[in-house]
């Protein structure tokens, strides 16, 4: 089956699902898997921008939706708080309505420009995911180098390990794929090589991977500024932003503790949450989870889905996704009910 076909019937299935919980929700049904409470994570919020090649559409939302989102978890009941007092919520969530704890990942700019005033409005806490590689510009994001890198060519020569591959690109088909691929490759070699193999390869085609970076992402100025607001507030990210547990634990160690230090530096106070590059199951082992303890984040989130409940580590939390494909108020409701995750058979523990 064709893979766009594929994406088509996957989205479709999911959209159905949503739709199925907010359903349920809306009639007050299995309120007993909602848990405590949920994280949401978010990357881009921005207005929406003119058609492209956006394989990574899946990680950007409008302000719009974002408002619309908040207000319908507010008409529901949750309460909204900030992901470091979500420890002691957990120990003393008893009588006290579910929360909501909104986290974003990479400190795009836009979120200062865009996601900033929103929160504000409906008076929401939330909480920056600072990549110190990421805000000094020494380390390219390589999911917005290959979007930009494929978008712009028709054809491509890759040697992926096996001689020069050749890629069509003439199709939006053909440039998914190709991501796929390339994706595939940084998650199953060295990921520093992977990177830089694909930073050279945008280079030899006249784009500069840093630029993206520097055209995207706030620089530590631009992160002082956006913690000064009372509800904002800064978190780990690494410094490299690879998946941890493909790194040695002494490696995987400094790069949570000096981004600890880096974000300490900035917002004048040692962060206690992380969040780990990725998050996958993939990418995110028990280890990760020890370490974070260790070195003294008392929160560390994955991407893996799910609401919070009293049988999580709280260095292992899973999120569920505010995701570009499906922006609509009532599917950000039905995820916090924690409904599509019963209906997907998914446990609820880490």
């Amino acid at each position: 089956m064709e893979q766009g076909i594929k994406v088509r019937l996957k989205r479709t299935m999911i959209s159905s699902g949503l739709e199925a919980a907010a359903i349920l929700s809306g009639a007050g049904l299995m309120r007993d898997v909602a848990g405590l409470g949920t994280i949401f994570t978010l990357h881009h919020v921005r207005p929406a921008l003119p058609p492209r090649f956006a394989p990574n559409a899946h990680l950007e939302i409008s302000p719009e939706f974002l408002d619309r989102a908040i207000a319908r978890l507010k008409q529901d009941g949750y309460e909204f708080i900030a992901l470091d007092a979500l420890p002691s919520r957990a120990a003393n969530a008893a009588g006290k309505p579910p929360f909501v704890a909104f986290t974003l990942d990479d400190g795009n700019r836009d979120n200062l420009e865009h996601a900033l005033p929103v929160f504000a409005r409906h008076n929401a806490p939330f909480t920056v995911f600072v990549a110190q590689g990421l805000s000094e510009r020494t380390h390219s994001i390589w999911w917005e180098t290959l979007a930009e890198l494929l978008g712009r060519l028709d054809r491509l020569t890759f040697d992926f390990g096996s001689g020069g591959a050749f890629l069509p690109l003439g199709k939006d088909s053909q440039k998914h794929a190709a991501f796929a691929r390339f994706a595939a490759f940084v998650h199953s070699h060295e990921e520093s090589e992977a990177v830089s193999r694909i930073d050279e390869l945008a280079r030899r085609h006249g784009l500069e991977p840093l630029d993206i970076v520097r055209a995207s992402i706030m620089d530590r100025n631009e992160l002082r500024q956006l913690v000064r607001h009372p509800l904002a507030s800064l978190g780990a990210h690494t410094v490299s932003h690879r998946a941890l547990v493909r790194l040695p634990e002494a490696e995987a160690a400094a790069e949570m503790a000096l981004s600890a230090d880096y974000v300490a530096d900035i917002a004048g106070k040692r962060p206690i949450a992380i969040a780990y590059p990725y998050g996958t199951l993939d990418a995110v082992s028990p280890r990760e989870g020890r370490l974070a303890a260790e070195l003294g984040f008392s929160v560390g989130v994955t991407t893996r889905p799910g609401t919070i409940t009293n049988g999580h580590a709280p260095t292992l939390l899973p999120r569920l996704s505010l995701n570009g494909h499906y922006q609509k108020a009532r599917y950000a409701s039905a995820l916090a009910s924690g409904i599509p995750m019963r209906l997907m058979g998914r446990r609820q523990t880490a």
